[in-house]
């Protein structure tokens, strides 16, 4: 499950100011038996090691990444195996013959 956190702010670009959305997005999965889980995307060039998750006394694997506006796309490395959301969500098809899941930040 992925969850957005408004967070705004605003940068100075050559005597303009251009407002810059930013979201803190919370990652959640499920995975009591897994031993790790990890989320990779666009917005960590697929390398998934990048963003572990730690799990919960319930079994759940959670972790937040800040995200600009934009759609991202995403999935779960859990215990090595790719897996998508296990809530519904937008999937597109990958180079890979499987599904990314897809999360817009506005």
């Amino acid at each position: 499950m992925a969850r957005a956190i408004k967070k705004t702010t605003k940068t100075t670009k050559t005597a303009k100011t251009v407002a810059t959305s930013e979201k803190a997005i919370e990652f959640k999965f499920f995975a009591p038996q897994a031993k790790s889980v990890c989320v990779g995307g666009n917005f960590n060039g697929w390398k998934a090691e990048k963003t572990p998750m730690k799990k919960d006394a319930n079994g759940n694997w959670k972790t937040s990444v800040i995200l600009r506006a934009g759609r991202h796309e995403y999935r779960y490395l859990v215990d090595g195996n790719w897996q998508n959301a296990q809530e519904p969500v937008e999937c597109i098809p990958n180079a890979f013959g499987s599904w990314n899941c897809v999360i817009e930040v506005r």
